[in-house]
């Protein structure tokens, strides 16, 4: 049976935003982009019924899934690997550094309603500098809209607005790439979007040295609060001095009417530096 016949037979559940991945050759990819070898560790987020798990037992050591839908689970343990632990649990909820002693993959086909959320748990805030899920984590093969992978991947030169917050999230603590584009009729139920697999190898240091991770997040949230807004206003209206915020835009060279989007990471490290001199 194909893997859309089986999918057919599965009762799918609209709020936690499943969509399985039916597609063979994409299922295929995946294995082939985690590079896994027979010594590595597995954690698999959102396996759904399992069709991806059942070729990740097949290359890994071992297999942690975690998954929330008790119907799933049901039909995860009918895998019947004995390399595969099967978890029922939010992956919000799973502290990932708890689950085993080596260093892990994760490889996630997650809803992407909380893909930000997820991001965040696993790689840390910015000024999270000790995240223990991250120390465990090599890579990342990572499942989510095609629109989310172009803002993860953004520079200051990308188009609309594709460069913000969840640029710097996925860049500050991973390399990042885009891996392949994934249609719609790869999936059932199918999605409205177009979908894309990217890979995130975790960086073990910050992008940036700085000497407050807190101020340069507060930084850039204020960077990019007011799109429309010039950097100046975004900072005043963030609560940074007016003083400060003109002599840092001075020394920096900035033009006071740039806007945030405008300015790159290492930019905006430059300029939390000098916002917090006197």
């Amino acid at each position: 049976m194909n893997y859309f016949e089986r999918a057919r037979y599965f009762r799918t559940k609209k709020r936690l935003g499943q969509n399985f991945l039916i597609d063979g050759e994409v299922i295929s990819d995946i294995i082939n982009y985690a590079n896994i070898s027979p010594d590595d560790t597995i954690i698999e987020i959102g396996p759904g019924v399992g069709f991806v798990t059942e070729q990740l037992v097949r290359h890994a050591k071992k297999v942690i899934a975690i998954e929330l839908d008790e119907e799933a689970i049901k039909e995860l343990k009918k895998l019947d690997a004995p390399n595969l632990e099967i978890i029922h649990n939010d992956i919000l909820k799973t502290d990932l550094s708890s689950l085993c002693q080596e260093d892990i993959k994760i490889v996630a086909n997650i809803p992407y309603y909380i893909t930000s959320p997820i991001l965040a748990h696993l790689l840390g805030e910015i000024d999270d500098l000790k995240n223990k899920n991250r120390a465990k984590i090599k890579d990342i093969i990572l499942m989510v809209q095609e629109e989310v992978a172009l803002r993860m991947v953004a520079n200051e030169n990308s188009q609309g607005k594709q460069y913000g917050l969840l640029t710097i999230l996925s860049q500050f603590w991973a390399d990042v790439k885009i891996l392949r584009t994934v249609g719609r009729k790869c999936f059932y139920p199918a999605p409205k979007v177009t979908s894309a697999l990217v890979k995130l190898d975790v960086r073990k240091e910050p992008l940036l040295k700085l000497s407050d991770y807190s101020h340069f997040r507060k930084t850039i949230r204020a960077g990019f609060a007011q799109r429309r807004k010039n950097i100046k206003n975004c900072l005043l209206n963030g609560g940074f001095p007016k003083e400060k915020v003109f002599n840092a835009l001075s020394k920096l060279n900035i033009d006071e009417n740039t806007r945030g989007e405008k300015l790159s990471i290492e930019t905006f490290g430059k300029l939390s530096e000098e916002l917090l001199k006197n």
